[in-house]
């Protein structure tokens, strides 16, 4: 099991009271992106799929519902653009980023923090090299650097001749090479930069 712990306790009342004055000023926004979930195709709203946490604890990622109910069992969980399996709606919601806004409860439950590496699914994590593994030392974040570099990963994927060998082979790889670097420069400041960058390239993706 892997230990490590975050930075000072300043970043987890940053997490809680960030996540929760948003979770509260989203209601109707959540409320109005679930009625077009449920409206778009049959299924449960929130899709929760298991990934890996700080030490590599387990834990329920939530997400609004992008795909038709049961596409883990039709293909690999990887999803490159144009996926048969991701719904209308879903398409809008993956390219604006709106189908994490659930894991805002992650946070706040203490499963996730606002920024950080990017949780993978266990069967990835099965692939890190043991310095790759040290992503497992902080709690997994909403947005982080990899998140900010690979906001064109569906295109990527779609491009490759077999886009599950790419993802395991280099994408994955690529991905947990750059969250290393918030090993190096975590801090409130960076943690705030981050998201405000994040947000602006959301922005810039929906013109």
């Amino acid at each position: 099991m892997i230990t490590g712990s975050d930075i000072a306790p300043g970043k987890r009342l940053f997490d809680i009271a960030v996540s929760l004055t948003a979770l509260v000023l989203l209601v109707p926004v959540l409320a109005v992106i679930a009625l077009l979930v449920r409206l778009g195709s049959p299924g449960p709203v929130l899709y929760r799929q298991q990934r890996v946490s700080r030490g590599g604890r387990l834990f329920e990622l939530l997400k609004f519902r992008t795909m038709v109910v049961g596409a883990d069992r039709m293909a690999a969980n990887v999803s490159a653009t144009g996926d048969p399996r991701v719904t209308r709606v879903g398409a809008f919601l993956r390219k604006s980023y709106l189908d994490e806004l659930p894991q805002l409860l992650n946070v706040l439950r203490g499963d996730m923090s606002l920024v950080g590496p990017r949780p993978e699914t266990p069967e990835f994590v099965a692939l890190y090299s043991p310095e790759e593994r040290r992503v497992l030392t902080v709690r997994p974040g909403l947005a982080g650097p990899s998140t900010l570099a690979f906001m064109d990963e569906a295109d990527l994927l779609a491009a490759a001749p077999d886009p599950v060998a790419f993802y395991t082979t280099t994408v994955l790889h690529d991905r947990v090479r750059a969250d290393l670097t918030y090993l190096e420069r975590r801090s409130i400041g960076y943690d705030i930069r981050l998201l405000a960058t994040q947000v602006l390239s959301i922005v810039r993706r929906l013109r």
